[in-house]
């Protein structure tokens, strides 16, 4: 269980990833030992799970993300698992989600422009094993895209 200090540190955290174990000890009032100890339990406790760089596909020219909503053919047995297996392979596929209802999957994926985005539909997406229904969201823009928790 957290206590108030444990969410102080992944407030600050969350705020400011870059922070050494010293400066986060610091701005949140305890000694670096004990801030290193705290933050090694979080990461044991599977509470922190790593950190990551935040790379923006659009400045490496990705222009176009969509959003394949896909209903799978359930009457096949193994049709998760290899529609799944298969669709990570997919390198444009930045994002899978499953689902309980109407769409089984979400695939997010990225592409240079419109022509790159239908080679990759074409020949790799419709090429997915067991798909029954597929429905493609053009992104217009991102209003909100946020990790951080309201700790």
């Amino acid at each position: 269980m957290q206590d108030d200090t444990d969410r102080r540190l992944l407030r600050l955290l969350q705020e400011t990833p870059d922070l050494s174990t010293a400066e986060l000890a610091d701005r949140a009032g305890l000694t670096a030992m004990r801030c290193a100890r705290r933050l090694a339990r979080l990461q044991d406790a599977g509470i922190i799970r790593g950190q990551r760089a935040v790379i923006d596909w659009k400045a490496l020219g990705f222009e176009v993300a969509v959003s394949l909503r896909v209903t799978l053919d359930k009457t096949q047995p193994r049709a998760f698992d290899e529609f799944l297996a298969r669709a990570r392979e997919v390198s444009e596929v930045i994002e899978i989600q499953t689902f309980l209802g109407r769409v089984d999957v979400r695939l997010q994926l990225v592409a240079r422009d419109l022509e790159h985005y239908r080679e990759v539909y074409r020949t790799r997406i419709l090429a997915l094993p067991h798909i029954a229904d597929i429905e493609s969201l053009m992104t217009v823009s991102v209003v909100k895209s946020e990790e951080a928790l309201p700790l």
